[in-house]
């Protein structure tokens, strides 16, 4: 088996890549300024796309620029999110540098998708192809691609010379359980792991611990008489955060793409971890509709407002930050992962920050919470201690290369691919 890193190793982001020149995993981008896409646009038979992020999913709909029209494979929510995220770079963004793909491509991706379950085998490119729960967000899957067909639950041990391969694709995933989607447990059968390692160097909090952090934080500051502005990221972590919201009766407000996603996840129960949860989610937030004014009067109301971006980087935070900062009894609670240069970042280091064209500094006090949907290093580690047996390529991280050789180093066959490398297995 033939791999070629188009994006993704050695980096966040943009993941890509493709399978003997036939199959590709993931066509994704790196959001920055200005953005990076994978490194080649390949003219795969097929692809795969393991989840609904930006980093993982946001450039597809380039592949059908041409004539070429291959199949794409993913789960239902996934596909829906996908479209979801494509659509909206196009509303921002089209006919610019930051929107690789035109509103053609977009509909001919409906045109071509495929969609499957958890365990559903299926062919793709001449592979057969096997989705798997991998606990990131509704819909994430691991990948299993198998050139000889043999079946998922068969014996790790490989015969020496039968010149097939069994890849392991993990995509993004997470081990622990969130309020919105269960862990992974999946260990299918493989010869050859490519995991992700976004966190090989950090121990997550418990997460019962960071929810009550959290919550004590809000309550407090809604107590005090603050309002408490909530950048998330629309796909899954704006639901984890109403979920936490209404489990402990905080008054919230939802705006931005988070709430066209959380409609649309309702109608996805099977892939979510309590639909019944999630439901009532829903009924306990207010969703802004921005209408006459309604986000000026709003942050005065004492409530949690969960809104995008997660980053600062866009949306309906840029009107909520401008409102908010000059009071201290205020807060901004981020949520996620902040990248170096976001304004969100900045925010953190130096109390402020580029918002909506404007630098401000903030009053406001400012917090960030590890809700985390990916594995820490515990949970990448006891995914890889069932594939000792296994060639380990480490991908989808800033420090791959001594994760790699911290597994060597321990009897693991590892080692970190360099973007544009070609590998064989």
């Amino acid at each position: 088996m033939e791999l070629r890193f188009l994006g993704g190793a050695g980096e966040v982001g943009r993941s890509a890549i493709l399978v003997n020149d036939s199959l590709l995993l993931d066509y994704g981008m790196l959001a920055g300024t200005p953005p990076k896409f994978p490194v080649d646009a390949p003219e795969p038979d097929a692809v795969v796309v393991s989840h609904g992020h930006l980093d993982h999913a946001g450039a597809v709909p380039a592949l059908l620029s041409g004539r070429d029209r291959p199949s794409i494979h993913w789960t239902p929510p996934t596909r829906e999110l996908a479209l979801t995220l494509a659509r909206d770079t196009l509303k921002l963004h089209s006919g610019t540098f930051r929107c690789p793909f035109t509103e053609t491509d977009v509909q001919r991706v409906t045109q071509v998708s495929e969609t499957h379950g958890y365990g559903e085998t299926f062919e793709a490119a001449g592979h057969e192809v096997t989705l798997y729960n991998a606990g990131h967000i509704p819909g994430s899957a691991h990948v299993l691609v198998d050139e000889a067909g043999r079946s998922p639950a068969s014996s790790r041990t490989r015969s020496v010379d039968d010149g097939d391969t069994r890849l392991f694709y993990t995509g993004d995933f997470h081990t622990d359980d969130q309020q919105l989607v269960a862990g992974t447990t999946a260990r299918p059968d493989a010869d050859v792991v490519v995991c992700e390692s976004t966190y090989a160097d950090v121990e997550h909090d418990a997460r019962a611990d960071v929810e009550a952090r959290f919550v004590e934080s809000v309550e407090t500051t809604l107590w005090e008489g603050g309002s408490v502005i909530v950048p998330a990221f629309a796909i899954g972590r704006t639901q984890e955060l109403l979920l936490v919201c209404e489990q402990y009766d905080i008054p919230c407000y939802v705006d931005g793409m988070g709430k066209s996603v959380t409609k649309m996840l309702r109608g996805h129960p099977e892939f979510v971890r309590d639909a019944d949860a999630l439901r009532r989610a829903k009924s306990h937030a207010r969703f802004v509709t921005g209408r006459n004014g309604q986000r000026e009067r709003i942050v005065d109301q004492q409530a949690a407002i969960i809104t995008t971006s997660g980053m600062l980087s866009g949306g309906p935070a840029m009107t909520y930050i401008p409102e908010i900062r000059s009071n201290p009894t205020n807060k901004i609670t981020l949520t996620g992962y902040q990248v170096e240069g976001t304004p969100g970042r900045n925010l953190l280091e130096t109390g402020s920050a580029e918002i909506d064209g404007r630098m401000l500094t903030v009053s406001a006090r400012v917090e960030q919470y590890a809700f985390s949907a990916h594995a820490d290093r515990s949970g990448l580690r006891s995914l890889l201690d069932e594939y000792r047996d296994a060639e380990i390529l480490v991908n989808h991280g800033d420090r791959c290369d001594s994760f790699a050789a911290e597994l060597e180093n321990e009897g693991f066959s590892a080692s970190a691919p360099a973007v544009g490398e070609t590998r064989s297995v």
